[in-house]
């Protein structure tokens, strides 16, 4: 991967300094930001991207199984780019005032998706945005204040959804919390009922698999017993899969592949089809309810906006043209991994995973974060985890074929192996 020629680079376009870049994000953001940078590019800067593929200022392309889930569909998918485009020559923003009919046909597709399971739609930017509305909504609805969240789990770091992300990494600094929310253990069966039993209980918020934690997918029986004990109780649940979700995992929802009576699923990242930000809650009625009774209780400047609920139709339908094809990948990829797991065992603690979302967890963060510097060498680009700086994040794209997964899979061996011997000199 190292040093390939660019895909489709006009090679005598002036590209980007790096140097200059380097220089402003230091200035403007912050150091430590343009450091990681540097590493990550090895000196270099992104310019462009199509497929699988990302091209740096020094003219290499390197292979993407990172950017944060959001480009399941690859970069630049011409079905997702070719709907924006129509929205931007045509109507690319909205008055707020006036009905849009691109936002009502993006919800009443989402909707479809699901099967109808989830009548109702908020659309946001981000993660962060749709974690907000739901448990907004949980609250109104309940007339109750207390949320359930998990140990391990990530939600974002806006000032409500950080009262629901369990790792103090994010929190540094702060005190209180706008929400009252207590964390379970995902071992912890009986977690939901003792919660419910002051009767203050309004939501229980969870990831199918949590993502950022390392990518721990948590027991299905213990999802069943804390939604039937919630609804028991008349409390909400709600199924963060803003990573996880969306065939990432290869169901189109984990929570309700698994049977599970959620009252929301929460969706973002590769929504916007790896093109434009959008995220979504899908819920029931009962949940959305105060918003039905006053749709100005919660809104967004830019909720809905219709530059990025055109990518939402195309995206989801070219999702379901490749989910197939996702099976096969995930296949190579957990047997590929299985086999690092076995030939690395002194370096690797662990595989956890599925369908395009895997986690290699290693025997110390310093080992893992050689392995990550290896990659950068090899021109692999990855996404650790920042609350769990063992493991290195593997989010391989639908643009993908099984040439890039043996790629990819032969550049982690080599930077693991190289790693550990690293560290056995030390």
């Amino acid at each position: 991967m190292t040093g390939s020629p660019a895909a489709g680079l006009d090679q005598d376009r002036e590209l980007p300094d790096a140097r200059g870049t380097f220089d402003l994000v230091r200035r403007h953001f912050s150091p430590r930001l343009a450091l990681t940078g540097s590493f990550a590019g090895r000196g270099a800067v992104e310019v462009g991207a199509e497929g699988c593929r990302v091209t740096l200022s020094d003219g290499r392309s390197v292979l993407d199984f990172g950017s944060y889930a959001v480009p399941l569909l690859g970069h630049r998918h011409p079905a997702v780019v070719a709907g924006v485009r129509r929205a931007l020559e045509t109507l690319p923003t909205a008055t707020r005032s006036l009905a849009n009919p691109v936002t009502a046909r993006a919800a009443a597709t989402l909707v479809r998706y699901f099967e109808g399971a989830l009548p109702k739609v908020y659309f946001g930017l981000n993660g962060a945005d749709a974690v907000e509305v739901a448990v907004k909504l949980a609250r109104l609805a309940s007339g109750r204040g207390r949320v359930l969240a998990v140990r391990g789990g990530f939600h974002g770091k806006s000032t409500g959804a950080l009262a629901l992300t369990h790792s103090p990494l994010f929190r540094t600094g702060l005190r209180g919390s706008v929400v009252d929310v207590a964390h379970a253990d995902p071992e912890d069966v009986e977690a939901v009922e003792r919660a419910a039993a002051s009767g203050e209980l309004a939501a229980v918020v969870f990831e199918p698999v949590q993502g950022e934690n390392g990518v721990v997918p948590l027991p299905p029986a213990v999802l069943r017993r804390w939604c039937a004990d919630a609804r028991r109780h008349g409390a909400f649940v709600i199924a963060d899969e803003i990573q996880c979700g969306l065939r990432r995992c290869g169901e189109r929802s984990v929570a309700l592949a698994q049977g599970l009576p959620v009252d929301a699923v929460l969706v973002g990242k590769p929504l916007g089809g790896g093109v434009v930000p959008l995220s979504a809650v899908v819920c029931s009625e009962e949940l959305y309810a105060p918003l039905e009774a006053d749709p100005f209780l919660h809104s967004a400047t830019f909720g809905g906006h219709p530059l990025a609920c055109a990518a939402l139709p195309p995206a989801l339908a070219a999702i379901e043209q490749l989910a197939s094809h996702g099976v096969e990948l995930a296949q190579a990829m957990a047997e590929g991994l299985d086999r690092l797991g076995s030939r690395r065992a002194g370096a690797v603690r662990e595989v956890r995973g599925r369908g395009l979302l895997w986690g290699v967890d290693y025997a110390s963060p310093h080992l893992a974060g050689d392995v990550v510097l290896g990659l950068a060498d090899a021109g692999l680009l990855v996404s650790p985890c920042l609350s769990r700086p063992t493991t290195v994040r593997l989010l391989p794209s639908l643009a993908c074929g099984l040439p890039e997964v043996a790629e990819a899979l032969a550049a982690l061996d080599h930077a693991t192996a190289e790693a550990e011997a690293r560290c056995a000199e030390r």
